[in-house]
């Protein structure tokens, strides 16, 4: 589902210079490090934006490896704040949050539709949501925010690394997760490495672009629109 980006005038430069700040104080606190298990548990979500000024945020549960659906929870409410570019996680995490607090089985890792720290300031909304949950989590985005990569193999499963053009540093990883597909940007948020982060992404994939956890969260998020109209 792609983002609702409003057009509007040039944000306010000291709600820029506040979200920053937040941003920066919250990279502080982002870890990598592997899982200390494998997951038994396997959650995704997604967010939408059903009217410019609403947010439907989505949460599947799914069992590892054998992904079968366990729970599906959502919250719809007020976007809390305009669009402002690069700090997208702030429109979205607070609602993203109201629905984790819905889940009855707390998944072991959360797959999030967007970046980790493959972002300017390396606090996507995987990375973000990943320090307000203190729960591992990873991105896995459909789109570029930052970073240079040469395009991975025409097959599945290809990859090439993300780097940051001007430090050589590790961003995530390029996958193509179907056969001449554009391909998926996947990077670590919180409490996990890029490792991990891939090797759930490849393990969660099922003959569509998406993987499971977030191609779920997006079909049902399609689902619930209906109610909360």
């Amino acid at each position: 589902m792609p983002y609702y980006r409003p057009p509007g005038p040039a944000p306010d430069p000291a709600l820029v210079r506040d979200l920053t700040a937040q941003q920066n104080e919250l990279r502080q606190r982002v870890r990598a490090e592997p899982l200390p298990h494998p997951p038994a548990l396997i959650g995704g979500c997604d967010s939408s934006f059903p009217t410019p000024d609403t947010i439907l945020s989505v949460f599947v549960v799914l069992k590892f490896p054998s992904l079968e659906l366990v729970e599906k929870v959502y919250s719809y409410g007020p976007v809390p704040l305009p669009y402002v570019p690069g700090f997208l996680s702030f429109r979205e995490a607070p609602n993203v949050v109201q629905a984790f607090a819905k889940l009855t089985h707390v998944p072991d890792i959360i797959m999030v539709d967007g970046h980790g720290i493959a972002h300017p300031r390396r606090v996507g909304i995987a990375a973000h949501l990943g320090v307000l949950l203190d729960r591992p989590t990873f991105g896995v985005a459909k789109h570029k925010l930052t970073g240079t990569y040469q395009e991975p193999g025409p097959e599945k499963g290809s990859l090439t690394p993300l780097t940051d053009p001007k430090t050589g540093e590790l961003l995530g990883e390029v996958l193509r997760s179907k056969d001449r597909v554009l391909p998926l940007f996947v990077s670590p948020g919180h409490r996990c490495d890029q490792a991990t982060a891939t090797r759930l992404t490849l393990a969660c994939l099922r003959g569509y672009k998406l993987p499971e956890p977030t191609r779920l969260a997006d079909y049902w998020a399609e689902k619930f629109k209906v109610e909360v109209r």
